[in-house]
């Protein structure tokens, strides 16, 4: 880039480095909500939920499904950033 570039460009130096914190905010955030282990140690509750009487048949089936389901989606998050590396 050149000198004159960097100067017209430079009143929106806070917004391109806004937008890199929220980038990285974002990313946090989508690791932390699609990690597999947490899908794994819920699942792993709602079995002790069961297995203790607190919850029917029906509600574990519900809750599993549902479970399951974030599970599948935080694997294919975890592959398609393996992909992308």
């Amino acid at each position: 880039m050149g000198l004159i570039s960097q100067l017209l460009t430079l009143p929106l130096a806070p917004v391109r480095g806004s937008v890199w914190v929220l980038d990285q905010v974002v990313l946090a955030a989508e690791r932390e909500h699609y990690d597999p282990g947490a899908a794994r140690t819920r699942l792993a509750e709602l079995e002790r939920e069961l297995l203790s009487g607190n919850i029917d048949e029906e509600e574990f089936d519900r809750r599993e499904d549902e479970l399951l389901d974030w599970l599948a989606e935080c694997e294919e998050y975890q592959k398609r950033l393996n992909d992308n590396s």
